[in-house]
């Protein structure tokens, strides 16, 4: 019997994807698994290498495809077509050490059902394994890069919410719904990973975009749930949002991101210009949004 099945959402990444499947099939002492590629749209080989893996993998493998780019679509499809009593969510871009899916299964041990998080040790490369520390322990709820849950509990709440179309929270507003619901929160420094992030991936202007979209979707959430676990996630209190109109006025923004993209400008300076760029487009992004939704 399959006792966790590991969903994947992906869309035009298989060379991530490929080097995620080859750490799961180096997985030990792990219960008996299936993995799951949620493919969002792909238009390059994502198909042909989840067709080749599944010939020749150690571990069930399932094609489902969501050609509508929509990350929380594309993982109820996986949750669809999961058999596993226990749900793992990671990102396609990820490194997973041989102990990482032995150590989800044994926190899901206890008598009531849990959203089991680990480390996320974002690192520049595959060749970088460096050891969880305290300062990869997260008090997040729930992050799909790495968690993993009861299959039963995802029914119970219906599962992601498809209206957050773009980047960002569909993973937190799900968290919400299960929080609720009393599943608990466990965190298993086992069930750590490496998140592959290379310099060339994490352009600026892709940065950017995902700022943005991140804001847009912050509102949309708090329409939805405008608690104040929501509102501190989403930096969408008084002083937070004061803080930023005071040192990053919309104003200012042609002006930081000017400063950010000079590689004539020496990097600490670009690197400051970058973050008040960020932090300024994010809040007066989620303000215009938050005033939209009043009118």
């Amino acid at each position: 019997m399959i006792r966790l099945s590991v969903v994947i959402a992906t869309r035009d990444r298989a060379p991530f994807l490929e080097r995620a499947l080859d750490s799961l099939a180096l997985q030990a002492q792990a219960p008996p698994f299936e993995v799951v590629v949620a493919d969002n749209g792909s238009r390059d080989g994502t198909r042909a290498l989840v067709e080749a893996r599944r010939a020749s993998a150690g571990y069930g493998v399932t094609y489902v495809s969501v050609p509508e780019p929509n990350r929380g679509a594309a993982r109820n499809a996986g949750i669809a077509a999961a058999r596993g009593a226990i749900v793992v969510f990671v990102d396609d871009d990820v490194a997973l050490p041989p102990g990482f899916l032995a150590a989800h299964a044994a926190a899901h041990g206890g008598p009531f059902p849990v959203a089991v998080s680990g480390p996320i040790l974002n690192v520049p490369s595959y060749d970088a394994r460096p050891k969880p520390g305290w300062a990869n322990y997260s008090g997040a709820f729930f992050c799909t890069c790495n968690v993993s849950v009861p299959r039963a509990s995802l029914a119970a709440v219906g599962g992601f919410d498809e209206r957050f179309d773009l980047y960002g929270w569909e993973d937190t507003e799900l968290g919400l719904r299960l929080r609720r619901f009393d599943v608990r929160r466990a965190f298993a420094w086992d069930a750590y990973l490496w998140h592959i992030k290379p310099p060339h991936s994490e352009t600026f202007e892709v940065v950017e975009r995902k700022t943005i979209e991140r804001a847009r979707m912050a509102a949309r959430l708090l329409r939805k749930d405008g608690g104040w676990r929501t509102k501190l996630a989403t930096g969408a209190y008084r002083l937070n949002l004061v803080r930023s109109a005071l040192f990053a006025p919309r104003w200012s923004l042609a002006l930081y991101r000017a400063c950010a993209t000079d590689a004539r400008l020496p990097p600490f300076v670009r690197g400051i210009a970058k973050a008040q760029f960020l932090d300024g487009a994010y809040t007066s992004t989620l303000r215009g949004a938050l005033a939209a939704r009043d009118r």
